[in-house]
């Protein structure tokens, strides 16, 4: 698979990442929404039994066929109520920045444009690392706008950090590092799932 270098579409949900004006307050077993407070979603067993399992969930949970409405009380419902979103995004003028988002301030911004566009995510592989209830996962991905797509306009790598608390697993942060001229990624984060 080739290098692709950002383009404008990868650019925009960049910029819309970066777009974090409200700010979020979460209690330790509630979500803020509007101003409102209201319980943390109960989180389906099957999404939350493994690594995998919660992986998987995020990957479904963002993609669609455009004017389709996500479930994002099901995406709600895998995180913790401190998760962060942690984006990575090259600059005009040649540099990077990242910016730290909590998980309404990535819906609020990101959500719109998961709805009005097609977008799809596909995870291709996996390196993972556990240590007790810990574990940090390289999934390495590809966007899509439809379904049928058989190249990605954009690749990338999602760092997940997961926990293992109160019987299931929860994401802690998520942090991406997209694909753009001049870093490739690299051959051993590419290789079949691990």
């Amino acid at each position: 698979m080739k290098t692709h270098p950002t383009t404008r579409c990868c650019a925009l949900l960049g910029s819309l990442l970066f777009l974090a004006t409200a700010p979020a307050v979460f209690a330790q077993t509630a979500a803020t929404t509007n101003g409102q407070t209201a319980e943390r979603p109960a989180a389906d067993p099957d999404d939350v039994a493994s690594v995998d399992a919660i992986i998987t969930a995020v990957y479904d949970v963002i993609s669609g066929p455009a004017g389709q409405k996500r479930d994002w009380d099901r995406f709600r419902s895998l995180l913790t109520p401190t998760c962060q979103f942690i984006p990575i995004q090259p600059q005009q003028d040649g540099t990077h920045a990242h910016v730290v988002l909590t998980g309404e301030q990535f819906l609020q911004n990101a959500g719109p444009y998961f709805e009005q566009n097609g977008f799809y995510e596909k995870e291709t592989a996996r390196r993972t690392e556990r240590y007790g209830n810990l574990v940090h996962a390289f999934s390495t991905y590809a966007s899509f706008r439809t379904a049928e797509d058989k190249e990605p306009f954009q690749r990338g790598i999602n760092s997940f950090q997961l926990l293992f608390e109160k019987d299931r697993w929860w994401i802690a942060n998520i942090a991406w590092q997209p694909e753009w001229q001049g870093l490739p990624i690299p051959d051993k984060y590419l290789s079949e799932m691990q």
